[in-house]
């Protein structure tokens, strides 16, 4: 049990609250009905039921003759109801004990009330329970009985009502009358508000509550009533004991509750909200957040408004929960508010006052989870930014969520959703800060900012890098609008239109005067990035008032059939192409020359033989002089179609170069791709050497290849016509079949890249910062492995390639372990499933655990994906080589 809270009281300046020593709350509204304890001037006994005292009738009265009286009545008593089978003495009896409840015409004396409260009412409650049966209820007709039976238990104190009601059920055997009976009670115990009654109880205990063992039990079954009602009934369960349709309920009675403590502390009164807010607590521990916030928020939204005393009893709710229970209470609360303005209502400053609460909403939420949705973000530092005490919070949540998000290792382990959650929080922070609270910090944010954009434009993954691209342009003209602005070309997609979103907001400010453009550079480069993708908008926006020389109705020229005049003319030999490309400054003979040159090469594969090393030399090393649509696609296609005409030596001097030292990071990518890229050509089935099919034909080529089509479609025609079929097939032909080009050169392509992978150059090291092209390089060998499927080379290619993967199977880089483990599934689909078991046992049992384990921990998604592919590779693997083993 935690800690009574102090209790809440109405301010003095605010109200007339009447000073002097403590008394006991009074109830007024809904929840005090006849019969009920919590009417004006009762307080609570030992046992937790409230009792009436008058002033006449002093507290302690243990030598009070009336109490013997009281003892000896409820002895008879309770003698008469276990033993008595007379209908008309039961119902006589249980008369007469109606009137120590208050409710009878003639009632008993305060102090006997309370004896009989405090005393003597649970022993009778556990008397009628054990006397309940079909035959006891049957004594008198017309159900005469088990109306006075029931109203003990809806009329009595409500605590130990329901403890009783709760220990009876949980104690009886296996289903029965009894038991249905005393579920149906209870069930009508809940539907009369007496649940309300039962909290209501514990409100008037100022200090600390004088049987805390009761007062815990009465939490623990209130909060855990469908779990204990659940176990106990089964499939026999009634609907108003399901989580979906208690904790709601339970909502409504923590409200009702609490509009009587409001009313309360209207008139003066003083009360406890301590067992409230473990109640709800407690509730949110058990995961019922949804259930109970979501009757009380929109409630508490309303009555706050304007209303400075529900505000405090709010206040005073939430900084009454336990620290156990305080990160599932906020977390629903933040969930659960509309807006930040909503929640700074609910919680006041919260976390100003509690250490718990600080550390869940400045530093859990923000960097341990990354569950929660951007508006509960947006709604958590907003609340953060309402008020001028809790600024400095948000100013030191920026500066760490910045240095997280800049740290090389946590953009290595965390994963990308946790990244992206980060990212976004780092921009609604800057959006809520204003321009002076920034430029105080300045210095330290840029320094942070900085390094954040340096580790990941260095990362391997294009998602990591476009949000370094996005936070550090927008970050950098918050943080330092007077500097030269960051800008970068990233995709626009809508990752990037959501981050960019959440700067558009205004700063939350103390006053509308004080409020400024969230990204003032950010917002000034709209317009002239329309203006440059559209040009004629500006003009025609500004003419818009005139009419005078308006070419509006002018029909334009239709010029799509126009060609463009060149003076050079496109060369027709390969050699041509060479000397045009390396020596040329004929810039538009150098373009003709680069269009044209994968046409020739397809046309001509003898004479591309004959200069294909020292082709594939002038394109790898060529560069852009103009500005040629598609350069590098045209540069790529060229270099394929190469490796393919003339597969051994054009890949052993490319992968020679792929190792040398006078090489960009680019130039060594495009190396990979080319080989990739040609090893798919090379292992296509039916693959046919011509233009049309590797690239775009070159202005060259003689007109007849634009005419052979045409007749032969015609001579296809009049045999179809002419040719009778007894039946007719497919008219569709499957792809032809074709020997795989590429398991004859496979090894001039895949064993020089995997050789010297270990060996540090002074330009090129792969195991050290380059390992973007090292993940490249592990996608490419994985992409071989699997175009070799099935070839005499695939073995050793598989063996060699495990060996690589268990070198770096624990690399810090996520895209490089996408590209390990890639490499095992191509090993797994490619070597054949004999000689899997025969030369590669050893590997194989080493990478079921290592899958496993990066199926089970590994902090990338694409990485947990893919190992569970490979897992289930292997799985199918080891069922279909169980039946080859001899018993």
């Amino acid at each position: 049990m935690g800690s009574s809270c102090p209790e809440v009281s109405q301010p003095r300046p605010r109200t007339a609250c009447r000073t002097g020593p403590r008394r006991p709350c009074r109830i007024s509204g809904g929840i005090a009905a006849a019969g009920r304890p919590g009417a004006r001037g009762e307080t609570p006994g030992p046992s937790g039921g409230s009792v009436a005292v008058s002033p006449e009738s002093p507290m302690d009265s243990r030598m009070d003759p009336a109490v013997s009286a009281v003892r000896l009545t409820v002895r008879e008593a309770v003698h008469t109801l276990s033993s008595s089978e007379d209908g008309d003495r039961i119902l006589s009896t249980l008369g007469s004990l109606k009137r120590y409840l208050g409710g009878a015409e003639n009632p008993a004396l305060p102090g006997e009330q309370e004896e009989f409260a405090r005393m003597h009412f649970s022993a009778l409650l556990r008397c009628l329970v054990g006397r309940l049966s079909p035959a006891w209820l049957e004594l008198l007709p017309g159900g005469q009985l088990e109306a006075p039976w029931a109203s003990f238990f809806l009329e009595g104190p409500a605590d130990q009502a329901f403890l009783v009601l709760m220990e009876s059920i949980e104690g009886m055997a296996g289903p029965s009358f009894r038991l249905m009976k005393m579920v149906q009670l209870l069930a009508q115990f809940l539907g009369a508000g007496r649940v309300a009654a039962v909290m209501e109880s514990q409100c008037w205990q100022l200090a600390e509550p004088a049987f805390p063992l009761l007062q815990e039990t009465l939490l623990a079954k209130l909060v855990g009533l469908p779990d204990h009602l659940g176990n106990r009934l089964q499939r026999e369960n009634l609907a108003a004991f399901l989580p979906q349709n208690y904790f709601p309920l339970l909502g409504e009675e923590l409200l009702r509750v609490l509009q009587a403590v409001v009313d309360s502390l209207r008139d003066g009164w003083d009360c406890s909200i301590s067992f409230l807010s473990q109640v709800l607590g407690k509730a949110c521990v058990h995961g019922r957040q949804k259930e109970i916030l979501g009757v009380l928020v929109p409630q508490l939204m309303a009555l706050t408004q304007g209303n400075c005393l529900w505000q405090r009893v709010c206040w005073r709710l939430v900084e009454c929960v336990p620290d156990r229970a305080m990160e599932a209470l906020l977390t629903g609360l933040v969930e659960a508010a509309s807006g930040p303005e909503v929640l700074s209502r609910l919680l006041g400053n919260l976390v100003m006052k509690s250490k718990k609460a600080r550390f869940v909403m400045t530093r859990k939420i923000l960097f341990l989870q990354y569950r929660y949705s951007t508006p509960m973000l947006q709604s958590l530092l907003g609340y953060l930014a309402m008020d001028s005490q809790r600024r400095p919070l948000l100013v030191q949540a920026l500066k760490e969520l910045l240095e997280t998000w800049g740290s090389s290792s946590a953009i290595r382990h965390a994963p990308l959703p946790q990244q992206r959650y980060v990212s976004k929080a780092v921009l609604i922070c800057l959006a809520n800060l204003r321009e002076a609270e920034l430029r105080d910090s300045r210095d330290e944010l840029l320094a942070s900012l900085m390094a954040g954009v340096k580790s990941r434009l260095d990362s391997s993954l294009p998602a990591v890098r476009r949000l370094g691209m996005i936070v550090a342009e927008v970050a950098s003209a918050r943080i330092h609008p007077e500097g030269p602005p960051l800008r970068f070309q990233y995709e626009d997609d809508e990752l990037s239109r959501e981050l960019l979103a959440l700067v558009a907001a205004q700063p939350v400010a103390d006053s509308p005067s004080e409020a400024s453009p969230a990204v003032a550079p950010v917002a000034a480069e709209a317009p002239d990035r329309g203006s440059t993708e559209g040009g004629g908008v500006p003009a025609q926006a500004e003419g818009a008032g005139s009419d005078l020389d308006s070419d509006d109705d002018l029909v334009p020229y239709d010029m799509s059939g126009d060609q463009e005049l060149k003076s050079s003319k496109a060369p027709a030999y390969l050699r041509d192409c060479v000397e045009a490309l390396t020596s040329s400054e004929d810039w538009e003979r150098w373009e003709a020359a680069l269009q044209a040159v994968e046409g020739l090469i397809v046309r001509s594969p003898a004479a591309t033989r004959e200069v294909s090393v020292e082709l594939a030399k002038v394109l790898l090393h060529l560069e852009e002089k103009t500005s040629v649509v598609g350069f590098e696609v045209l540069r790529q296609r060229a270099l394929v179609a190469v490796v393919v005409t003339d597969p051994a030596p054009v890949a052993e001097y490319l992968t020679s170069q792929f190792y040398a030292i006078n090489f960009s990071l680019r130039q060594r990518m495009d190396i990979l791709d080319v080989l990739t890229l040609a090893a798919q050509e090379l292992s296509r089935p039916g693959r046919l050497p011509k233009a049309a099919q590797v690239g775009s034909p070159s202005p060259a080529s003689p007109s007849s290849s634009t005419e052979a089509p045409a007749w032969r479609v015609v001579v296809e025609e009049r045999i179809r016509n002419k040719t009778r079929r007894f039946s007719q097939g497919s008219a569709r032909r499957g792809p032809d079949a074709g020997p795989n080009e590429f398991s004859l050169v496979a090894g001039w392509f895949f064993f020089p890249l995997i050789q010297h992978f270990d060996r540090p150059l002074v330009t090129f090291d792969l195991l050290g910062e380059d390992q973007l092209v090292l993940g490249r390089l592990a996608h490419t060998l994985g992409a071989m492995m699997y175009l070799a499927v099935n070839t005499t080379v695939a073995v050793p290619m598989g063996k060699a390639l495990l060996e690589f993967v268990w070198t770096l199977r624990f690399h810090g880089d996520a895209y490089v372990r996408q590209g390990l483990l890639s490499a095992v599934s191509a090993v797994l689909l490619s070597v054949p499933t004999a000689r899997l078991l025969t030369d590669l046992p050893d590997e194989l049992l080493e990478a079921g655990p290592w899958l496993a384990d990066v199926a089970e921990q590994d902090s990338d998604e694409d990485c947990r994906v893919l190992a569970v592919k490979a897992l289930l590779l292997l799985e199918k693997l080891k069922d279909t080589l169980l039946p080859l083993t001899p018993p």
